[in-house]
């Protein structure tokens, strides 16, 4: 089971949002906050797999209760769930450590399959999100690490939303051998998780 935190000031959204995990077999919801710092204590006392966090709520927001709750506990995965879409809210959320960046007005079914896959330690960000982080490093000259051909591909298709066992299927890959060359993608861009991989590589120019 995935144990789920929902973290959302509007009564009738969060309850909605509640409504739509406890009709999945997977999924338990372990409590919900109205406001951040109700957000961060909730968090800490039920330690859950994923944090579904908006980004606008009384006294301290969904970004800076994000960064709260990663410095006590790095393990937990917060995923941003929000109406707001500004480059500057976006990039915000995943510098506070976001593993995520989904709207509200997605299908269900795609907001549950965000959820799975942030559960599972990858990447779940809405194209908007994406293309912040494009916009971002657009015209900037990569000064980073160089990574090759085939270690690009593999981090492509984690940026797309993508799992190992699928990866591997795209590119005729091993599950263990798309393991290493993210090993490899984690070392030389000094990260240690999908979504700051893909976030880093935008950063640096090597995705688009």
């Amino acid at each position: 089971m995935i144990r789920v935190v929902v973290a959302d000031d509007h009564p009738i959204v969060r309850a909605g949002i509640v409504a739509l995990l406890q009709d999945a077999d997977d999924v338990e919801v372990v409590g919900q906050a109205s406001d951040g710092e109700t957000a961060v204590a909730l968090v800490l006392a039920e330690r859950p797999d994923v944090v579904l966090m908006d980004l606008r709520m009384p006294g301290m927001n969904g970004d800076e209760a994000t960064a709260a709750i990663l410095a006590r506990e790095p393990g937990i995965r917060v995923l941003i769930l929000t109406t707001y879409e500004s480059d500057d809210q976006i990039l915000a959320a995943i510098e506070a450590g976001a593993a995520g960046y989904l709207l509200k007005a997605a299908p269900e079914s795609e907001i549950l399959a965000g959820l799975r896959a942030t559960a599972r330690g990858e990447t779940a960000l809405a194209p908007s999100a994406a293309a912040a982080l494009v916009r971002r490093t657009t015209g900037k000259p990569s000064t980073g690490p160089s990574l090759s051909p085939r270690e690009l591909e593999v981090l492509q298709l984690v940026a797309q939303g993508n799992s190992n066992p699928a990866i591997g299927r795209s590119l005729f890959l091993s599950e263990t051998t798309v393991k290493t060359h993210l090993g490899h993608v984690f070392e030389k861009l000094g990260v240690n998780d999908r979504t700051r991989a893909v976030t880093r590589a935008m950063e640096l120019g090597l995705l688009r």
